[in-house]
């Protein structure tokens, strides 16, 4: 069995069990290409047992977050429909390891991404805005990893939900919204769009980069989820989660101890 496959087997049985592993960088070097194909291939096995890939998502793209992590560049994860939750869903606490929760805004695309995007306006690219939270969860012992770790570790997704669309010709600039994240009621994190790239329609040129150079196939309907406007904080054990982002509206999630459902798919 290839390096890759290996890294896989042990990440999806991590994610599978909620059990931590170690890191895999630790151990040995591993390098960025390694990183994205063991993510193909731990994404292989979920599409194996029947998920379908929705998007993807961003990381890295806070300035701040980069610089902590020593990294010069965002990467890219895979989304499927078994991270999908809906809006006011529920999603299952115990069916994680260490999750943490992060408002983000998403794009649903209108052309497929490729090295032609650099050329093309976003109105061509993109249909529709959303605000959105992502559920992170890194499946190494402790929160603790490497670029190479995070890369491969498909950049710790767990579950998104997203609010209502707006066309993208109805949005205007979104540079600079404000950004809250409330749980149960108080605000656990404030921001802007502007944490985001600097402009969240950045994430699009850097999707269709980073897809090309690693082996991403961005089709039109996907979603990509542009990154994190504030720092992730710890999703509660039981309790909701609404993120809103000025302009576009908001997007809640409930969480509880796993007797409501078995993880993003018993959205509700």
């Amino acid at each position: 069995m290839s390096t890759d496959a290996v890294y896989a087997a042990a990440l999806d049985t991590a994610q599978r069990t909620a059990a931590p592993i170690n890191q895999l960088s630790p151990t040995e070097e591993v390098d960025l290409a390694t990183a994205y194909a063991t993510q193909h291939a731990l994404i292989a096995r979920r599409v194996a047992r029947g998920e379908h890939i929705t998007g993807v998502k961003l990381g890295f793209t806070s300035r701040a977050k980069a610089q902590q992590m020593g990294v010069h560049d965002v990467i890219l994860g895979t989304l499927t429909d078994a991270m999908r939750l809906d809006d006011d869903g529920v999603f299952a606490r115990r069916s994680a390891i260490h999750p943490r929760i992060e408002p983000e805004v998403a794009y649903l695309l209108r052309a497929d991404l490729d090295a032609s995007a650099v050329d093309r306006p976003l109105s061509e690219l993109v249909a529709a805005v959303a605000p959105a939270v992502e559920i992170i969860d890194s499946r190494y012992r402790d929160f603790r990893f490497s670029l190479a770790d995070v890369v491969a570790d498909n950049a710790s997704a767990a579950a998104y939900a997203i609010g209502p669309w707006t066309p993208l010709d109805r949005t205007g600039a979104i540079d600079n919204r404000a950004v809250r994240l409330e749980v149960d009621g108080r605000i656990a994190a404030t921001g802007s769009t502007a944490a985001i790239l600097g402009d969240p329609g950045r994430a699009i040129l850097a999707a269709a980069r980073l897809g090309a150079r690693h082996g991403f196939v961005l089709r039109a309907g996907m979603v990509l989820l542009a990154g994190a406007a504030t720092a992730a904080v710890p999703l509660p054990d039981r309790g909701v989660v609404e993120a809103t982002v000025t302009g576009l509206g908001g997007v809640t999630i409930r969480t509880d101890d796993g007797s409501a459902s078995s993880g993003p798919k018993g959205a509700s």
